[in-house]
Parts: C-alpha cells; sequence; structure tokens
C-alpha cells in the first residue's frame, strides 16, 4: 500500500498541473478567437509540441508498442509513414495554410477556410465539413476514452468504467475553461513527458535483463526472427507488400487532420513554420522510436520475468510499474495519461468549433455576442464528450483500431481539399464537396469490403480524382480569389514581424 501511496501521489501532482495551466490559460481567454485559436499567437516550440502531443494519442504509449509486441518490426512501417507524412505535412502545408487563413477573411477553423477560400455561398461546403468533424472526432475521442478505461483497468486493477469517466471528467475540465490555448500549453507538458517515459522504461528494461546481447537473444528466442524482420518473415509475399503500403499510407492521413492543421494556424507567423517543423520532428522521431523499442524490449522483459501480459497494449505500463520506484513509475504512467488527454482535448476544442463556428452561426441570421459564442463552444466541448464517453462504456474495437478509422476519415475527406485549397487556383467548392463526400464515403464502403489494405489510401485517391475532375467541369475565374492567392505567396515571402516579448 505504502508504494501505491507514492503513484497516486505521482498522478495526483500531475492532474493538478493540468487543471492549474487551464485555469491560468482561462485566465487569458477573452474571446471567441481566443478560445477557438489561442488568438494566433502560438510560438514555434509551443505549436510544435502541441501538434505532435495531439497527434499521438494513448497509440503512441498503448498502441504501437503493443502492435510491435505482438506481431514485431514489420508494424514499424506506421511509425515511418508518419514521420514522412508530419514531415511534409509542416514542410508544406503549415506556412500556407498559416498565411492563407489569415488572407481569406481571417478563417480560424478548416471548414470556415474552405468557405471562404472557394466562395462557397451556398453554405453546403461549410456544413459538410462540420458534420465530418463530428462523426469522426467523436470516434476518435471515444478512443482516447477507451484507452483511459484500458489504462486505469491495467494500471490499478480497478474498474474500466470509473477510470474512464474520471480521466475523461479532468480532461474535459481543463479544455472546458482553457480553450484552445489551455489545451495547447497542457500538450507541452504531456509531449515532454511522453518522450522521456519512452526513453526512460526500455533503457531501464534492457539495464534489468542484463544488456543490448540478452535482450535481443531473449526476442529471437520467444518471438522468433519474424519480429525483428521489417517484412513479418524471410519470404516476402503479396500479403505483406499490402501491410506495408498500408503502413505507410498513414502518412497520407496527416493534411487532413484537424487538430493538427488547426496549430498550423495558430502559429505567430508563418515564418515560425520553419522552426517548429525542426522541433515538432525532432520529437516525432523520439518518441516512435521509443515506442518501437519499447513493444521489442516489452518481450524480452516478460520472457525473463516470467510475466504472461494478457493485453498487449499495457506492455508500457506493466514495465514500468515493475522496473521503476512507485513515483517514478506514477510520472510515467502520468505520460501514458497525458498522450490520451492531449489529443482527447484538442479534439474537443475542434469538434466545439465545428458545432458553434460552422453550424451554429451558419443557421443563424445574427451574429451572436463574442461572450456567447465562448458559452456555446465550453456547452458543446461538454455535449461531444458526454457522447463519446457513451460510446467507451462498451469498446467493440482496439485503441489502435478505433484510431486507424477516425485517422482514415479525415485523412480522405479533408486532406486532398487542404493540399488543393493552398496549391491549386482551379478548385471550386463543388469539387471540394464532391471530392469530400467521395473521400468519407469510400472509407466506410472499403473497411467494409475487408480487403486487407488501408482504406485510407483508397479513399485518398478517389478523393483526389473526383475532386480534380469536378472542379475542372465548374471552374469560373474569380479575381478576389485570384489575388488571395497571390497575397499568400507575398505573404510567406514578407516576413511580417511579431511584437517583442510575446507570449502565448
Amino acid at each position: 500500500m505504502s508504494d501505491q501511496i507514492f503513484t497516486y501521489i505521482a498522478l495526483g501532482l500531475y492532474f493538478a498541473g493540468m487543471l492549474f495551466i487551464g485555469y491560468i490559460a482561462f485566465r487569458r481567454t477573452d474571446d471567441h478567437e481566443d478560445y477557438m485559436l489561442g488568438g494566433r499567437n502560438l510560438p514555434p516550440w509551443v505549436a510544435a509540441l502541441s501538434a505532435g502531443a495531439s497527434d499521438m494519442s494513448g497509440w503512441l504509449v498503448m498502441g504501437l508498442p503493443g502492435a510491435i509486441f505482438l506481431t514485431g518490426l514489420i508494424e514499424a512501417w506506421i511509425a515511418i509513414g508518419l514521420t514522412i507524412g508530419a514531415y511534409l505535412n509542416w514542410l508544406l502545408v503549415a506556412p500556407r495554410l498559416r498565411a492563407y487563413t489569415e488572407v481569406s477573411r481571417n478563417s480560424i477553423t478548416v471548414p470556415s477556410f474552405f468557405e471562404n477560400r472557394l466562395r462557397d455561398n451556398t453554405r453546403l461546403l461549410r456544413i459538410l465539413s462540420g458534420v465530418v468533424i463530428l462523426v469522426f472526432f467523436t470516434l476518435y475521442i471515444s478512443a482516447g476514452m477507451v484507452a483511459a478505461g484500458v489504462f486505469f483497468e491495467g494500471s490499478f486493477g480497478g474498474n474500466y468504467l470509473f477510470g474512464m469517466l474520471l480521466i475523461g471528467a479532468i480532461t474535459l475540465l481543463y479544455t472546458l475553461f482553457g480553450g484552445f490555448l489551455g489545451a495547447s500549453l497542457t500538450d507541452v507538458v504531456q509531449g515532454l513527458m511522453m518522450v522521456i517515459a519512452l526513453i526512460v522504461v526500455p533503457v531501464a528494461a534492457v539495464i534489468a535483463i542484463g544488456g543490448l546481447g540478452n535482450t535481443a537473444d531473449l526476442i529471437a528466442a520467444n518471438a522468433g526472427s519474424d519480429h525483428l524482420s521489417w517484412f513479418g518473415g524471410t519470404a516476402i509475399t503479396g500479403a505483406t507488400i499490402l501491410a506495408i503500403i498500408s503502413s505507410l499510407a498513414w502518412g497520407l492521413g496527416y493534411f487532413g487532420q484537424p487538430h493538427i492543421v488547426v496549430r498550423f494556424m495558430a502559429l505567430r507567423s508563418p515564418q515560425e513554420a520553419k522552426s517548429a517543423r525542426r522541433i515538432g520532428i525532432s520529437w516525432m522521431i523520439l518518441s516512435l522510436a521509443g515506442a518501437v523499442i519499447s513493444g521489442l524490449v516489452g518481450i524480452a522483459y516478460m520472457a525473463a520475468n516470467g510475466i504472461d501480459l494478457a493485453d498487449p497494449e499495457t506492455v508500457v505500463l506493466v514495465m514500468a510499474q515493475t522496473l521503476l520506484h512507485p513515483f517514478v513509475a506514477g510520472l510515467v504512467l502520468a505520460a501514458v495519461l497525458a498522450a490520451i488527454m492531449s489529443t482527447v482535448s484538442s479534439q474537443l476544442i475542434v469538434s466545439s468549433s465545428a458545432l458553434v463556428e460552422d453550424l451554429f452561426k451558419v443557421f443563424r441570421k445574427d451574429t451572436p455576442r463574442p461572450k456567447t459564442l465562448v458559452m456555446m463552444g465550453r456547452l458543446t466541448v461538454l455535449v461531444v464528450a458526454i457522447i463519446a464517453m457513451l460510446l467507451a462504456i462498451t469498446p467493440n474495437d482496439s485503441i489502435l483500431g478505433l484510431v486507424s478509422f477516425a485517422w482514415a476519415g479525415f485523412g480522405a475527406a479533408f486532406g486532398p481539399i487542404i493540399l488543393l485549397s493552398l496549391f491549386w487556383r482551379r478548385l471550386t467548392n463543388w469539387g471540394a464537396l464532391a471530392g469530400m463526400f467521395v473521400g468519407a464515403a469510400t472509407v466506410f464502403i472499403w473497411k467494409a469490403l475487408e480487403t486487407g489494405l488501408y482504406e485510407l489510401l483508397p479513399a485518398f485517391v478517389l478523393a483526389t480524382i473526383v475532386t480534380v475532375v469536378v472542379s475542372l467541369l465548374t471552374y469560373r475565374r474569380n479575381d478576389e480569389i485570384e489575388k488571395e492567392f497571390s497575397d499568400t505567396g507575398t505573404m510567406l515571402t514578407v516576413p511580417r514581424p511579431h511584437a517583442v516579448g510575446d507570449t502565448p
């Protein structure tokens, strides 16, 4: 019992810290743009760590190590695909989206940017975008809630439902009041905790086993050489190639993730995307490498200690609790929570913006007062969180399975539209509408077909083709759009200094 007290103290300090940061952000949130986008005042290091932490979720510390533990290095292709996708997202999308969303009527959400960029007077594009966000983010947030319940059950032998509700409630509290700024600042702390945990745990395990040689021998003896093969075995088959292509295809999803690209929109200037990219990709490489190594080392550690691991997705949790001092183990457990909570909080904010900025304001003719919008934003955060918790009461898929489907949905529905809106003048609102619908629908259909190919790839390709074809058929030159396109390019080449001493 004394050991558990140290663990509970560490978790208590973490929870208190998150709530305190949420309170600080609450004091600095004055209007709707502050609540949804932090006043476009994020320094590059905050944007980078926030994007990374909100991206990875419980998948990083639980899903990926569990997949490596169960299947082997072939699952690491997902990490490679994600790293490539994230780098290209920071390189291509981040600076131009930051500039274009300001030039195009100061758009503060992805759906409002689509509408403003394409001059969609029908409002259909904004409405469909808002619906897509609500559908897939509700599933995505539900995956985070499931991870929270599994974490509580695996770490403390507690009740799944109680753990899910407790962690969900704390995340909801600091998101409810702190808004985008609260989510971003807590992400920074959470991102640092995640990367440290994924370095400390496998290193401690290797030392406990007796070094790298013993670790490799135990992996080979207890999992076989296939686990250490990037191709899942000595023979490369069609199924292997399909699995690798599917894993690499995860990288395409980055271009369409609203909770990630909104960090680009919140940067202080487009020019700061470069330094943010360096910080973000460095964090990502360290974190993903740590997750992959944790999964492999976990095989050796469980064998060396005779531990029968019932749930592979708890491999990092079990190693932390058996290897480290209870207080340090508590901090590692807090890092797992950080991975879950950072993503959920970011997704709640974007879901809130979809309901308030992209649906409520569309159907209401008069412009609500700023305080009314902030209140509505907080109310919708509460509603979405409750729905996600209800869905998570009886989970019917793994954490990785839930995340992969939502990731595919956003990647296919939004990814092609974001890329084309930034780099192709001839994109039209009808092309974007058709592509978005085809992308989202294909994800559902392809998933049901169970072909073995990750649904994101065919959905992304089909959505791109449909968007381009319909845009070419419906294109009409618009001088305002042409001017904004050119002004965006100018904004990227002419640095705009921010005030000295600006802070998030």
